[in-house]
């Protein structure tokens, strides 16, 4: 019983290590467009990465055939969500305001934006598996879909530097 069960476990830590290898460099690019950190200094999407990894371990013999990519990039969109509403009091608000150090083009979206633009646009998760894994409907992820585009295509501009005018002497 106890062989089975090592044998089960070293089996699991092979299978789950192959998984990693292949898709841990798109999951964790994904999460650093996500938290629109440098690509190499990306702490938060590191931990986003290392939660929903763990996740899926725990959860690996529950997969039954349920693609484990899949599962864990529902999974770190779920937690960035959380993780965005619980910091900036919401998915609506931009956490960059004030930044100077852009780290990515995605800096100017918010969160929500930068969300549905990867999943839509970087994973390829069709409008209504994004709208079910949200919680919102079909329509308005395509709107943020399109306006965080258009935000993209079209940045807003910086404001300008203001000119101190000096008094003739």
């Amino acid at each position: 019983m106890r062989e089975r069960q090592a044998s089960r476990n070293a089996r699991r830590a092979r299978e789950f290590k192959a998984f990693v290898a292949g898709a841990g460099g798109r999951l964790l690019h994904a999460a650093t467009l996500l938290t629109a950190e440098p690509p190499d200094d990306n702490p938060r999407a590191r931990r986003l990465l290392t939660a929903a990894l763990a996740h899926t371990y725990a959860t690996w013999d529950r997969l039954h055939g349920e693609d484990p990519y899949d599962r864990t990039r529902q999974h770190l969109a779920v937690r960035f969500a959380r993780g965005a509403w619980h910091q900036y009091g919401g998915l609506g608000r931009a956490h960059t305001r004030g930044r100077t150090d852009h780290g990515s083009v995605l800096y100017c979206l918010t969160p929500q934006e930068r969300l549905i633009l990867v999943l839509r646009m970087y994973e390829g998760v069709a409008e209504e598996q994004a709208a079910a894994l949200l919680g919102l409907p079909t329509d308005r992820v395509r709107a943020i879909c399109a306006r965080a585009m258009a935000t993209l295509l079209h940045p807003p501009r910086e404001a300008a530097p203001v000119i101190a005018k000096v008094a003739p002497s």
